[in-house]
């Protein structure tokens, strides 16, 4: 098969898969399973299993595609400031502004949210690799590396990047989240246009995600 063979149908397949795979299988495991054995150490496992079936997935999908992505092309200074600029961005649009909007609207929303928050300070250095290190290099290489890459082909770019960008909105559940995703995910989107960079899409994703971690913490 060749890269072009994703469309929008099978797109929607992978992502329901990827769903299944790495949200409710861990999400199972780590209930039922890792914290019979012991509370602190789940933590460790739920994480371990994370890592292991995102990689999988990523590596199944890579191969049955022959999608060629490579994190550490196209690296430039200028992509390196264009990522600095997009974390100013989301910090003072979403943290400061668009994010506490949501909040006030969506109320039943937010509460799942600072449910969800809470349940991250209970493991603070376990919830910081999967949160700020693992979820950004995975979600960059899905919806900017296959995702977007494999959609421009078929239906142009600003299709590519709308769709990519609900894609990536979709993976965060939550409706505050989602709508706050899906604003990162343009941006995101662009950055990687503009730059070409899978490694300015993650440092920028994982750079804000540390800095909203971190006000997490206090």
């Amino acid at each position: 098969m060749c890269q072009r063979t994703i469309n929008i149908k099978t797109t929607v397949i992978w992502m329901l898969v990827y769903l299944i795979i790495c949200g409710i299988i861990p999400a199972l495991l780590d209930q039922m399973l890792w914290k019979t054995i012991n509370n602190d150490l789940s933590a460790w496992l739920n994480l371990f299993t994370l890592t292991a079936l995102n990689s999988i997935f990523i590596f199944v999908l890579k191969t049955r595609y022959r999608l060629k992505v490579s994190i550490f092309q196209n690296v430039s200074l200028s992509g390196i400031l264009l990522a600095f600029g997009s974390v100013i961005l989301f910090y003072l649009l979403l943290d400061n502004l668009l994010d506490p909007f949501f909040d006030r609207v969506f109320v039943t929303s937010a509460e799942e949210y600072k449910r969800a928050i809470a349940q991250l300070k209970q493991f603070p250095v376990v919830n910081f690799i999967r949160v700020c290190l693992l979820a950004p290099v995975v979600e960059e290489i899905l919806i900017r590396g296959y995702i977007l890459n494999s959609l421009q082909d078929q239906y142009g770019i600003t299709n590519a990047l709308l769709l990519s960008s609900l894609f990536f909105a979709v993976l965060h559940f939550n409706l505050v989240q989602t709508l706050s995703a899906l604003i990162c995910g343009l941006v995101l989107g662009l950055l990687y246009i503009k730059t070409g960079s899978l490694a300015s899409c993650i440092l920028s994703h994982s750079l804000y995600n540390t800095i909203s971690y971190l006000a997490i913490l206090g």
